[in-house]
């Protein structure tokens, strides 16, 4: 039950902080979802962060993790969001803005969970960088 718990209060602060960048980076004007697009890729960093500390030495304990990566970035990110706003994209014709979008998420996504982990490790390793 506590873990459960854990999950929600990290999945909700996620959640909240998602839809204040939202509202805030979103452009009505262009209908670019900037705020999704941070959110996701600030999300990857911070999961590979999290994760790269739980592995590295056991820095964080099961509780840690359930709080912090799947509650908080899997509140935080959100595939969903970003699977409608690539549809909408489709609807109208802006095949340009679909690709670009996509195809940028994913790139950046991935290099932010792999310098997310990286930072850990260079990091742990050399102490005298902080």
């Amino acid at each position: 039950m506590k873990q459960l718990l854990l999950v929600f209060i990290g999945g909700g602060a996620g959640s909240v902080l998602r839809y204040i960048i939202g509202k805030t980076l979103n452009s009505s004007q262009t209908g670019i979802p900037y705020g999704t697009f941070a959110a996701n890729i600030l999300g990857s960093l911070l999961i590979g962060i999290i994760l790269g500390l739980a592995v590295k030495n056991e820095t964080l304990t099961q509780n840690h993790t359930l709080l912090l990566a799947t509650g908080f970035c899997g509140g935080f990110t959100t595939f969903s969001t970003f699977a409608y706003e690539n549809h909408v994209f489709l609807k109208s014709g802006d095949f340009t803005s679909f690709a670009t979008y996509t195809i940028a998420s994913f790139i950046f996504g991935f290099l932010a969970v792999f310098a997310g982990i990286y930072l850990v490790n260079y990091l742990w390793t050399n102490p005298q960088a902080i």
